[in-house]
């Protein structure tokens, strides 16, 4: 389905991302869903699972360097069309869009820090992979530290003592890691790479801490069973453990010094991408309604007919502009900005997986009965767009973050214009 979008400047590039990545999302994304949402954790990475086949189809067509620069092989996106592009990997699927997403994290942050060694090392086989064997995942979130992990600037978060659950030490030329991460690290169990946060001075709390990256295939670490879980289904979740791996010292990439600025950074491209994924979903959910309201005769005419249900249509549709807004604002502010405005990427998760959960609940009410059988999508909609709202921070803290950033550096001055009076 395709709208007028409020961006009637769309050049024949922006609708030809559209197209080509509404056509895997429909052909590829949402049957490979469809079959994992009904397979057990262990069957969803289990060798020969259709996970991999994924992997396989959507690293064939470059889509999992869709972020990185045409003089790596990337396909130089502009932030739109970044934005286009993951809209419609959210329409086709919000936790394969995820899984594809932190795949790439461990490399992309690498390519940010300009480490020219790990990047060879690292990145640049990343890049040149084709067959979806090579894949990162992100992990900060921890047993005791869940949302905890983000809260600069509150009195707790630099208490000396407050000890993380994963540490490191140096050791000579080594980073010695020990602990855990929670269950909740998208795409751990299938990984080979993880960007890991790590605590290093246990004096500064949490706020003393560092980001890495670790080889899953090295000594000491250990993968915990696939997470079984109410949404995202699809989105392969696992615990990991580190019993005294050893790292090179060039692999901590990030110390206390830059922690805060560095976590900032990640949020704002983390949290807008999650905003331009919930707008494809509010958006699958607005499509299958209309589908739905179209044929279903109730009252001897179609539901679409009924004076209500064109109201409730309007709501889906005014919603899914919304979210589209919001997304592409705080992407043109900050995907590819060294200084990101992290309050902006902040709302537009919070308000994004919001509308998405509205237009998702709405569904399921508007097929009725139907809504609750897992024959109809917006079933899996309504527990994808759940558990959105608490993935990749809670949406209450995010929001409490967010307060606390505006109310540091309100009025901003942005992009030499001065602040109002």
């Amino acid at each position: 389905m395709s709208y007028f979008d409020l961006s009637p400047d769309l050049t024949w590039e922006d609708l030809a991302v559209r197209a080509a990545v509404h056509k895997f999302a429909a052909e590829v994304m949402r049957p490979i869903a469809h079959d994992l949402d009904r397979m057990s954790p262990d069957e969803v990475v289990a060798e020969g699972s259709p996970l991999y086949d994924f992997y396989r189809q959507a690293y064939g067509l470059g889509y999992h360097k869709a972020f990185f620069p045409a003089e790596l092989g990337g396909p130089g996106f502009s932030p739109r069309q970044k934005l286009i592009a993951l809209e419609e990997m959210g329409w086709g699927s919000f936790g394969l869009s995820v899984a594809l997403g932190v795949a790439s994290f461990p490399f992309y942050f690498l390519l940010a820090s300009g480490n020219e060694t790990l990047i060879q090392r690292y990145t640049l086989p990343y890049l040149a992979c084709a067959d979806g064997s090579i894949r990162g995942c992100w992990g900060i979130t921890e047993p005791n530290h869940g949302s905890d992990v983000i809260q600069f600037g509150e009195a707790f978060f630099s208490e000396p003592g407050r000890k993380a659950d994963v540490r490191a030490f140096r050791d000579g030329e080594e980073w010695v890691i020990r602990g855990q991460k929670s269950a909740w690290v998208s795409g751990a169990t299938v990984a080979t790479h993880c960007l890991l946060h790590v605590q290093l001075d246990e004096s500064k709390g949490l706020a003393g801490g560092g980001v890495c990256i670790v080889p899953l295939d090295l000594p000491g670490v250990k993968k915990g069973r696939p997470l079984d879980k109410l949404g995202q289904r699809d989105l392969n979740q696992g615990e990991l453990f580190f019993d005294e791996v050893r790292i090179p010292a060039d692999h901590m990439l990030v110390g206390p010094d830059q922690y805060e600025g560095t976590v900032q950074a990640i949020l704002a491209v983390a949290n807008t991408c999650m905003g331009a994924w919930a707008t494809g979903l509010a958006r699958a959910a607005l499509d299958e309604s209309l589908s739905w309201v179209k044929d279903r005769v109730q009252g001897g005419k179609p539901l679409i007919e009924h004076y209500s249900m064109k109201q409730r249509i309007f709501t889906l549709f005014r919603r899914v502009e919304l979210s589209r807004q919001m997304a592409r604002a705080a992407g043109g502010l900050n995907l590819d900005n060294p200084t990101p405005f992290v309050e902006y990427s902040l709302a537009a998760k919070v308000s994004c997986t919001e509308l998405a959960f509205a237009n998702a609940h709405d569904a399921v009410q508007i097929f009725g009965g139907s809504g609750l059988s897992r024959e109809y999508p917006v079933e899996k909609l309504f527990r994808d767009a759940r558990a959105a709202m608490i993935e990749d921070g809670n949406n209450e803290v995010l929001a409490r973050k967010g307060g606390l950033v505006v109310g540091e550096t309100y009025p901003r001055v942005s992009r030499g214009r001065p602040a109002a009076d």
